[in-house]
């Protein structure tokens, strides 16, 4: 296989493109070599959603779109990031049992975990923000050490 493969795709920020980035993501996995029922498709599958949620309900109508990234690298690692043009970094919330919302960065962050991977943001040139999920691809070394997440405020180069 090649040493990098990558597949992109900007979507409106609308509920109805959580389901085509989803399906996007799973595409190329599939299209790489990935069955559609491996275990890391199925956690790819929920972190895209969660991400592409948390991209289309909480930029406020200021990210009209996001694109969904997904690359993998050498057989080794696939890194899948989403990007909108909000500024505001996500944040932690305390997530009472009772409420609707406010698990999506859990979930990734426990996810990423188990599969051995880490979780970063970083600030985009525009003002944005990327949010970027990198796990080891199965039957590679372990490569990547867990981490907490890694939160880049390093502000971008003009």
């Amino acid at each position: 296989m090649a040493d990098h493969l990558e597949a992109s795709v900007t979507l409106p920020s609308d509920p109805a493109s959580v389901s085509a980035a989803r399906a996007h993501v799973a595409g190329a996995l599939a299209e790489w070599g990935l069955p559609p029922d491996a275990e890391l498709c199925d956690t790819v599958r929920l972190i895209v959603s969660e991400l592409a949620t948390n991209a289309v309900q909480h930029t406020f109508g200021q990210s009209p779109t996001f694109t969904v990234d997904v690359v993998l690298v050498r057989d080794e690692r696939v890194h899948i990031g989403v990007t909108d043009s909000h500024p505001r970094f996500p944040k932690r919330l305390p997530a009472a049992v009772q409420q609707d919302n406010g698990r999506g960065l859990v979930i990734i962050r426990w996810l990423t975990a188990e599969c051995g991977g880490r979780l970063r943001i970083r600030p985009t040139r525009d003002g944005g923000k990327t949010v970027a999920v990198e796990l080891p691809w199965p039957g590679a070394a372990a490569t990547v050490q867990p981490t907490e997440t890694v939160i880049a405020v390093a502000q971008p180069e003009p």
